[in-house]
C-alpha cells in the first residue's frame, strides 16, 4: 500500500509537462479565447428567420419575349412586313374549325403584328448543303419528321415553303399522307429511303400515296410495320436503331424490309 502513495517518474514528468502547457497557453492569451467561444456556444440560438409568404396571383405573371412575339429572339430569323400571319395564336373571333384542312407537310405558320418570318442570307447560303435531311434546324419554319423527329428545313432547292418562306406551299423534303394527313405521315427524304427503301421523287409523283403508319394500320402489306422508335414501342419492341448496314448486308432494300423479311419467319417457324 505504502508504494502505491508514491509517485513514480513518469506521473511527476507528466504533470510537470502539463504545468509548462498551461503557463504556454496563458501566455498566448488562448485560455481567455476558448472562454469567450465557450461562453457564446452556450447562448441561446436566436429565433429562425421568418420568411413573408408571396401572394404569386397578386404580381404580374412574366412572358419570354419569344412567346410575346419578339422577332429579335426568332432563330435565324429576320421580319418583313407581309400578309395577316401569327404565330401560333389566334386572333380574336378566329374559330380553329373554321381553317381549313391543310396537308401534313404545309401546316399553317401564321406571325403576329403581320410580320413574316424569313431567312438570313446565312441561313439561307447553307439551307441545302444536305438534301437527305436538311442542314438547318428551325423550330418555327422546320416541320418535324416522324422517324427522326428533327425540325428542319428541306434541302430541296425548288422549295418555295423552306427557301421563300411561303407557308401557303407545301415542304417537297417531307412526304405527306394521302389517309391520315398528320405528323404521322411526315418523313424527310433521307429516313423516307434509308428506313422504309422509298425515293421522295416517287411519293410526289404519287397523289394516293400511304404511309407506312396507315400502311401498317390498314393492313394494306402484311408483315409491313412503322419501324419508328414510337410505333415500335406501341407494340412492346424495342427500336431498331442504326440498322440499315446489317440490312443492306443481309440483302434488304430498308430496315423495313429487314424487319418485314423477320416477322415473316418469325410467323412460319
Amino acid at each position: 500500500m505504502g508504494r502505491l502513495g508514491v509517485k513514480t517518474d513518469y506521473e511527476e514528468l507528466r504533470n510537470a509537462q502539463i504545468l509548462e502547457n498551461k503557463a504556454r497557453l496563458a501566455s498566448l492569451g488562448l485560455q481567455k479565447t476558448v472562454a469567450e467561444l465557450r461562453s457564446i456556444r452556450s447562448k441561446p440560438q436566436s429565433e429562425k428567420r421568418k420568411h413573408n409568404k408571396v401572394d404569386y396571383f397578386s404580381t404580374p405573371l412574366r412572358r419570354s419575349s419569344r412567346l410575346k412575339g419578339n422577332s429579335s429572339e426568332l432563330n435565324s430569323c429576320d421580319t418583313a412586313p407581309l400578309a395577316k400571319r401569327k404565330l401560333g395564336l389566334f386572333d380574336e373571333g378566329d374559330d380553329e374549325d373554321d381553317i381549313e384542312k391543310r396537308p401534313a407537310n404545309a401546316p399553317l405558320l401564321r406571325v403576329k403584328d403581320g410580320l413574316m418570318l424569313r431567312l438570313t442570307p446565312e441561313a439561307l447560303a447553307r439551307r441545302c448543303t444536305s438534301k437527305d435531311r436538311g442542314t438547318l434546324y428551325d423550330p418555327y419554319l422546320g416541320i418535324c419528321c416522324h422517324f427522326c423527329r428533327q425540325k428542319k428545313l428541306c434541302g430541296e432547292e425548288d422549295c418555295k415553303r423552306c427557301g421563300d418562306s411561303d407557308m401557303d406551299q407545301p415542304c417537297l423534303g417531307k412526304t405527306d399522307c394521302s389517309i391520315c394527313h398528320s405528323s404521322q405521315g411526315v418523313l424527310c427524304r433521307g429516313c423516307l429511303k434509308v428506313r422504309y427503301g422509298e425515293e421522295m421523287e416517287d411519293v410526289r409523283a404519287n397523289k394516293e400515296w400511304i404511309c407506312p403508319h396507315c400502311t401498317e394500320e390498314k393492313g394494306i402489306n402484311p408483315y409491313w410495320i412503322c419501324n419508328s422508335s414510337l410505333c415500335l414501342k406501341k407494340r412492346k419492341m424495342a427500336p431498331t436503331g442504326i440498322a440499315i448496314f446489317r440490312a443492306r448486308k443481309m440483302g434488304h432494300k430498308s430496315v423495313a424490309h429487314l424487319l418485314m423479311d423477320q416477322l415473316q419467319g418469325a410467323v412460319k417457324g
